[in-house]
């Protein structure tokens, strides 16, 4: 399973930004696509994460409400949009997937990752 991340950039507090991810290989449609991101100096933590069906889907606490993830099994394309962007949110942002289709945060039970892109809201 491959993912490529794309859709960074600088944006100012308050501003909205779309992230996407393209997913390719075996089966990958079926995975729990997540997003995850790290800020400098600070420990990898999760944002969200959707299930294969795109029905069902998880954030953490400090994006609930203004981040959304959706997912276009067509083109396994995973998709984050972040609306009322904060400084704090300024990071690398990873896709990342779960081949046992698990809806969880937790870090380790990703598998596979793509390369991240920058996210840097400005105040």
């Amino acid at each position: 399973v491959q993912l490529q991340a794309s859709g960074g950039g600088l944006v100012r507090a308050g501003d909205s930004l779309k992230l996407s991810c393209a997913a390719s290989g075996d089966s990958v449609n079926t995975h729990t696509l997540g997003w995850f991101r790290q800020a400098p100096g600070k420990e990898r933590e999760f944002v969200a994460a959707v299930n294969w069906f795109g029905s069902d889907t998880a954030y953490g606490d400090s994006v609930k409400a203004r981040f959304t993830i959706s997912r276009v099994n067509d083109n396994n394309t995973v998709f984050l949009q972040m609306n009322s962007l904060k400084p704090e949110d300024t990071a690398v942002y990873y896709c990342a997937a779960d081949r046992y289709g698990l809806l969880t945060s937790r870090l380790r039970l990703y598998e596979y990752w793509g390369q991240g892109t920058l996210v840097t809201v400005s105040s």
